[in-house]
């Protein structure tokens, strides 16, 4: 027998499925470890095809290369190494006018303030789209970044977002990050920038 949709459309249901896991992986806390998923409902496209699957979606080599990056990203938030965590930023990054020093100044009031920071990402679609500066990423995340406050030791979540899309570009030594497709946060834990951009 088959099973009958709810008659939603489409980029509703992938929405619910995104905030039930993300809803509960919040529910459980923040915890200490990074959580980098493609989740069950993701779709990814390039040159007019998509693709289904978890399964056949991680077996993609630039959906490998971009789980990477991320990875890469990760160990180096867990590190506190601000060196190697600006490595995932591409030398042209803007968001809302905010560039690489600037992200590597808020990056840096981060480390200063916080310990045991770690971030969860819920890819649920990608686009490789062709540029004439080369290939470009457009990848749909939902997330958060958490951390324990250095002073109380409480652990708090510094940032979540929903849907946001990343956009990637690749250069000789792999995929970077460029910016966000969104609007600037209207606040921001400390008065000097906003964290959203970050991740």
């Amino acid at each position: 027998m088959q099973q009958r949709t709810t008659g939603l459309p489409e980029f509703r249901r992938r929405r619910r499925v995104a905030w039930v896991l993300a809803g509960s992986l919040m529910m459980a806390g923040p915890s200490a470890h990074a959580t980098v998923q493609v989740l069950p409902e993701m779709t990814l496209k390039r040159e007019g095809r998509t693709i289904t699957g978890a399964k056949a979606i991680r077996a993609d080599q630039t959906m490998q290369e971009i789980l990477t990056a991320f990875d890469r990203a990760e160990r180096a938030l867990e590190r506190q190494d601000l060196s190697a965590l600006m490595q995932f930023y591409a030398s042209g990054y803007n968001y809302h006018g905010l560039h690489v020093a600037d992200v590597e100044r808020i990056w840096g009031e981060v480390f200063e303030h916080y310990r045991a920071l770690s971030s969860t990402h819920l890819f649920s679609e990608m686009k490789v789209v062709q540029t004439e500066e080369g290939p470009r990423v457009e990848l749909t995340c939902t997330g958060g970044l958490y951390g324990t406050e250095a002073q109380s030791g409480a652990r708090i979540t510094l940032d979540s977002w929903f849907q946001e899309v990343h956009y990637l570009v690749r250069d000789k030594n792999g995929w970077r990050f460029l910016g966000n497709r969104g609007d600037a946060p209207r606040s921001a834990p400390f008065s000097s920038s906003p964290h959203h951009p970050l991740f």
